[in-house]
């Protein structure tokens, strides 16, 4: 009996040990005093190296390993004929990662919409899409700046905000829209986390008009693109005020296979 006995308790305890360790795993409660921002382009989640693939289950992997409570994404597809007509890339990645999805439309695109996205571990409220300017003199692609509120577990309100800024070797659509998302964040009440891809570096005048309202969580920001001997930092996270958060950690996560963009992790302590 007192062999039974113990043996049960030990089936018990593996059990409950297993359990414990799955929830860690798969699940994570937003912590009361950090918020972890992962920013990402994830080029439609097609692996450059597997030409015409498409591979949603790559980009939730990177998003599940690092447990973020929120989710700046850019170049997602929804209904494009590249993707496939079925499949809303953002609401699929978020059912895949458990996390809240909010698509924002930048343009029509092969069929169906190609913008950007904002995953949530928290419920999002006021959702809002905003069109960023181009020079009428420019062929540049529309480009939008899409808003959210969360409430954090003390009770405040941050709002959430993703872009993906034109590419265009010539700046002047980069520094008119920077100049848009600065005079929008400046009439936000409340603190703000920017995040994307911006297609300029630290020291462009893209970063320096952003640097007026929002403050980036790295100062020696380590390079995110190309993802093999990468060179050139032009992804980032900022936020505002300087006084919200304090950066815990920025680190560019070293991901080869999925994308042409090395994903950026940071930490904000609130």
């Amino acid at each position: 009996m007192r062999y039974l006995l113990h043996s049960v308790a030990l089936v018990l305890l593996i059990t409950g040990a297993c359990a414990r360790k799955q929830t860690t795993s798969s699940t994570r409660t937003t912590d009361s005093s950090t918020l972890r921002v992962l920013s990402y382009n994830v080029h439609h989640a097609n692996p450059p190296a597997r030409p015409g693939v498409i591979d949603l289950d790559a980009i939730a992997a990177v998003i599940q390993r690092e447990q973020p409570d929120v989710v700046m994404l850019q170049e997602i597809d929804v209904h494009t004929g590249r993707s496939g007509k079925t499949v809303d890339e953002a609401a699929e990645l978020g059912r895949k990662t458990g996390l809240h999805a909010y698509f924002i439309k930048g343009i029509d695109y092969d069929g169906g919409e190609y913008g950007v996205a904002l995953l949530s571990r928290l419920e999002m409220t006021n959702r809002r899409r905003i069109p960023l300017p181009t020079d009428s003199t420019t062929k540049g692609e529309r480009r939008v700046l899409g808003l959210a509120t969360i409430q954090l577990p003390n009770k405040r309100a941050v709002t959430l905000a993703c872009t993906h800024l034109d590419a265009q070797k010539a700046p002047v659509n980069r520094h008119l829209q920077a100049a848009e998302i600065a005079r929008i964040l400046k009439q936000e009440s409340q603190p703000v986390i920017l995040a994307g891809d911006f297609n300029d570096y630290p020291d462009s005048e893209t970063l320096r008009i952003l640097r007026t309202v929002v403050e980036p969580s790295c100062q020696a920001c380590p390079p995110t693109i190309p993802v093999e001997n990468p060179k050139r930092t032009i992804d980032f996270v900022m936020f505002a005020p300087k006084t919200a958060f304090r950066v815990v950690e920025h680190r560019v996560i070293p991901e080869r296979l999925a994308s042409d963009h090395l994903p950026v992790l940071a930490v904000l302590a609130y």
